[in-house]
């Protein structure tokens, strides 16, 4: 079977009736004979085809989905092999979203294909058809789960194949075949200090695979203005409207609608569908005004279900059709059909409204927007998300956490911008204006270079400093020239003390800018301009400079590029930093703004992993040095981003070189990186060396680490587990209801680990003796 799965999921196909056994999927070119292979003559015996199975793939890409359709009306009861083959096909659908969902949880393929097979069982179980436990179905996610299939699409399918016909005994009905593609998106939770929580969110690729039924191409009930048919009198002419039901095969279907004395008629996908008051146990309608969907709720009785669609059957036995607001079916409604039946006003929202708009619904598929905001974060790195932030960024009731209370913590206002932005001047107005009311203290570092362990060494005299003192006093940081205000930041929100850390929050950023200023000539920026206004950190931009001319080339040139780096701040006017309103200094003196879920988002979008990454990273050596076994000086330059490394002797024949050659040139070696120090670069360097090696030593129990415990139960966890325990996802239970995260054979794994370890190093020990100890190179 595995030899076929790979053109079963990358070929296009659509195949009839008994049309669809294995044998037929198997065949990569489907030749049949030239008559053999329509819907007139593949049924069973020659007969018409009842279904078809057909699978559609993306010509230039992965996406792939399987669905099955049948033919009929409802005019005939849905019997025999249709109804037959309905619940076969309604069984593998729940099997496929089942160990869809399964996956999601765990991640793991072995468990969602036995949590499909389970859930297909026990469907048919409910259904008496116990005769499929020995036929062969597959369910498979492709590809396998691996670091690199991260964000590739997968696909979940299931076949039932050769079907036997159990009614009429007329040999073999053919194969159902359900299949859907999905993204996977996870996301890993840190919460101090140690990722611990991973989500993980599955998007369908199409609408949760309904039930289609055809309809015939002659409609055999004749819609006539005169009282003959057997409806009764139309009442109304046809007109859009959309039915569904509570079933989670069904999704709204837009049809036509037409109101009868004596029932209803509605066409849509599933074909023509009619109802007759015979079969209408109770009919409610809600509608709350004129601009929102009307809702007509049929409650039917148990002889409609041989006549109505299988997608449509619901265990509350409901129907609801939906009349759009200020339609022609929906006005017709009102005034001629209304006023001449006996309907129930229903005060419940209609199952329509708890769906939300029903063109919403019918366009985007269930979770859809949820799974979008989660697959932008996860999509960009594998940086975790603070659990505290989980609240603000998916904004659910499933993820809905209060966040900390701020009232015990020192708010910090942060006022930056480059030299002659007149920051200072509107950090004293700010402190004057407000000094009366509130306790201020304003940290204020030397102007050459911001100092991140000096701010946070501030921080925590400054909380001992105010031991015993009364009020909450503000502290607002101004910052030095050409800085990164993402470095201030960071010095704040990550402080080493957690118990300093905590204790402070930041309430706004504001970047002050001058627009005569801010570029050297030619439009040529200062350092650090756009860095100083980084969206998702800035949320105030007050201009100090040229505020009475804003129509002025220059002014309108840097707001323009400050919108463009910042869509979403506020600008303020202020000449020389005076801020003149109550609105924009409640702006700049706000204990929230920084923490707004907008804000927080686009930290995380804009600037995955803003806890610095580049600290001690290393790009590029260039240099010159002699190696050990030859005299000769050679260039050496390495690039860590392309990973290209060149080593040539130096040309001491460069035509463009100028002065005298120097005999005895000395080695040195230059690097370009982030926060490198010398001795980091001298321990670097001694690891580029050969080393002494010595002798390992055999491991035990005792001598494991906790690393390697965990990787040995990754590894092994999915083994058979011995009589008398299950796995429940999560953990292993007895038949006592002791529970353990260690699989019961975990002694057994360590041991055989241990002794498979020793081996290789016995192994390499050995080796080490016959060549011998190289000599260690000391650079």
């Amino acid at each position: 079977w595995n030899e076929i799965n790979t053109h079963l999921c990358s070929q296009p196909y659509v195949l009839f009736g008994k049309h669809s056994a294995l044998e037929d999927l198997e065949s990569y070119l489907f030749n049949f004979p030239s008559e053999s292979h329509q819907v007139r003559n593949t049924g069973p015996q020659g007969s018409a085809a009842r279904h078809m199975i057909l699978q559609c793939v993306a010509p230039k890409g992965p996406l792939a989905c399987a669905r099955t359709y049948f033919f009929g009306t409802t005019h005939n009861p849905y019997l025999g092999e249709v109804y037959f083959l309905s619940q076969i096909y309604s069984a593998a659908i729940q099997a496929v979203l089942s160990g869809i969902k399964c996956y999601s949880c765990t991640t793991s393929a072995t468990k969602a294909k036995d949590v499909a097979e389970n859930t297909f069982l026990m469907s048919l179980d409910s259904l008496n058809l116990t005769f499929f436990e020995g036929f062969l179905f597959v369910f498979r996610i492709i590809p396998l789960t691996n670091e690199d299939s991260r964000y590739v699409i997968k696909t979940a399918s299931l076949i039932v194949h050769d079907i036997p016909d159990l009614q009429w005994d007329r040999g073999e009905l053919g194969s159902v075949v359900f299949s859907e593609s999905f993204l996977e998106s996870s996301i890993s939770i840190q919460q101090r200090g140690t990722v611990h929580i991973r989500f993980e969110w599955i998007a369908d690729s199409i609408c949760k695979g309904s039930l289609i039924y055809i309809i015939n191409s002659t409609n055999p009930l004749q819609i006539t203005d005169d009282d003959g048919t057997c409806l009764g009198k139309v009442l109304t002419a046809a007109d859009a409207a959309y039915v569904l039901s509570s079933s989670h095969l069904s999704t709204p279907e837009e049809g036509k609608i037409i109101f009868f004395s004596e029932g209803l008629f509605i066409h849509s996908q599933y074909g023509s569908i009619t109802i007759s008051k015979d079969h209408i146990n109770k009919v409610k309608f809600y509608n709350p005004d004129s601009r929102t969907v009307a809702s007509l709720f049929v409650e039917y009785e148990d002889s409609l279900l041989p006549h109505l669609p299988f997608p449509l059957h619901s265990s509350d036995r409901c129907l609801v059709f939906a009349l759009l607001p200020r339609s022609k079916s929906q006005r017709a409604f009102y005034s001629k059909v209304r006023g001449l039946q006996k309907l129930h006003d229903s005060q419940e929202p209609p199952m329509a409204k708890r769906r939300g708009s029903l063109k919403t619904s019918y366009c985007q598929l269930p979770g859809q927007e949820m799974f979008l905001q989660h697959f932008a974060l996860s999509s960009i790195g594998q940086e975790p998300i603070m659990y505290d932030h989980l609240g603000m960024l998916f904004p659910s009731a499933e993820l809905r956490n209060i966040p900390p209370c701020q009232g015990d913590k020192v708010v910090i206002t942060i006022i930056t911008g480059l030299p002659g932005s007149h920051k200072k001047i509107l950090c004293n107005f700010l402190v004057q204006l407000n000094h009366k009311c509130e306790r201020w203290v304003v940290y204020e570092p030397a102007p050459e270079s911001f100092s991140a362990s000096h701010l946070q060494k501030y921080l925590s005299s400054f909380l001992e400093s105010q031991r015993g003192t009364k009020g909450k006093p503000r502290l607002l940081v101004l910052t030095p020239g050409y800085t990164d205000v993402l470095d201030v930041v960071q010095a704040v929100l990550f402080h080493p003390d957690p118990v300093v850390q905590a204790c402070f929050t930041i309430g706004a950023v504001t970047a002050c800018v001058n627009p005569l200023t801010s570029f050297m000539e030619h439009r040529f920026a200062f350092p650090k301009l756009l860095e100083q206004l980084s969206q998702g950190i800035v949320s105030t931009v007050v201009f100090t400079g040229l505020t009475a001319e804003k129509k002025h080339p220059l002014m309108q040139h840097v707001q323009q590029l400050v919108r463009s780096a910042n869509p979403t701040a506020a600008f303020i006017l202020a000449e020389r930093g005076a801020v003149t309103r109550d609105e924009d200094m409640n702006l700049i003196l706000s204990e929230s703004s920084f923490n707004e879920p907008q804000m927080l988002r686009a930290r995380y979008v804009l600037y995955p992993g803003w806890p610095s990454p580049f600290q001690g990273n290393m790009y590029n050596v260039w240099g010159k040095v002699r190696f050990s076994d030859s005299d000769q000086l050679m260039e050496v330059s390495y690039n860590a981003l392309s990973g290209n490394l060149r080593i040539v002797p130096e040309d001491n024949s460069d035509p463009l070189s100028q002065g005298p050659k120097e005999t005895n040139t000395s080695c040195f070696l230059i690097f370009d990186g982030v926060g490198l120090t010398e001795d980091g670069l001298k321990d670097w360097l001694r690891l580029c060396a050969k080393q002494k090696q010595a002798k390992k030593t055999k491991k035990t129990k005792s001598t494991l680490s906790p690393q390697e415990i965990k990787s040995i139960h990754m590894t092994r966890h999915l083994e058979p587990l011995p009589p008398g325990y299950f796995y429940n996802g999560y953990q292993y239970v007895d038949i006592f209801g002791d529970k353990t995260n260690f699989h019961p054979n975990m002694e057994e794994f360590i041991k055989e680990y241990i002794a498979e370890a020793n081996k290789e190093i016995e192994q390499f020990n050995c080796q080490l003796e016959l060549q011998g100890q190289p000599d260690l190179f000391d650079p």
